[in-house]
């Protein structure tokens, strides 16, 4: 699915080169489910940006199925976000002035989609993560967990094959934060590619592949026959 080959990713700080990604190379396969971790300012975050085409590397190359999306100019690169990647964040960025709901129809709406399809996919997706009776709710009317439940579904309404998670359970409590890994896991288990960015241990443990980062370097990528 991904091929990533001698990735590099560095900024200028001052008179200093820092090498966020150091010729990184990496293979996925379409429904792997992969941790990254490593402290912080190893690389992690930026790995996902870059999976995600919201930063482009400084050198090599990034093929997803086959097609080098290094080249690709910054229209195609947003089109390949809306259509192929799902994005969650740690601090939710939900639209503060729409509804559940609302925040879930906008990317349907930014598609060109009918009103009534909207709906309809909409309901499904608020009834799929447990808050159809929280449809009319603002954001801050909801609880941490279940902004980033309406996080999740926004993420997935269009049903991209590949799903990025930084920090998603970094703001919640242990219960809304399994609630969320059950999501999640639930979405890899349907064939979902799932790619989580975590400071905690015990969620990095639960992926079947788990890649450790150092320097802007991969030191570790270990896979296992199922999750924890």
């Amino acid at each position: 699915m991904i091929k990533l080959q001698d990735i590099c990713r560095f900024f200028k700080v001052g008179d200093e080169t820092v090498h966020a990604l150091d010729k990184v190379t990496l293979d996925i396969s379409r429904g792997d489910y992969i941790s990254i971790m490593g402290a912080s300012g190893s690389g992690k975050s930026t790995l996902l940006n870059m999976l995600g085409l919201l930063d482009m590397p400084n050198s090599g190359s990034y093929q997803f199925e086959g097609k080098e999306l290094t080249t690709l100019s910054e229209e195609k690169r947003a089109t390949f976000r809306r259509e192929n990647v799902g994005f969650i964040f740690q601090s939710f960025h939900l639209i503060p002035r729409l509804t559940a709901a609302g925040n879930l129809e906008l990317p349907l709406m930014l598609m060109g989609m009918a009103p009534k399809e909207r709906h309809t996919k909409v309901k499904d997706a608020l009834a799929n993560i447990g808050l159809a009776d929280r449809a009319n709710h603002l954001p801050k009317q909801l609880s941490g967990g279940q902004q980033q439940r309406v996080a999740i579904a926004r993420a997935m309404i269009l049903k991209p094959p590949l799903l990025l998670a930084d920090e998603p359970t970094g703001n919640l409590d242990t219960h809304s934060g399994n609630d969320v890994v059950k999501i999640l896991e639930e979405l890899n288990a349907s064939g979902i590619t799932l790619i989580v960015v975590t400071h905690d241990l015990e969620l990095g443990e639960r992926a079947t592949r788990k890649i450790k980062m150092l320097d802007g370097k991969i030191i570790e990528d270990v896979t296992s026959e199922k999750p924890i």
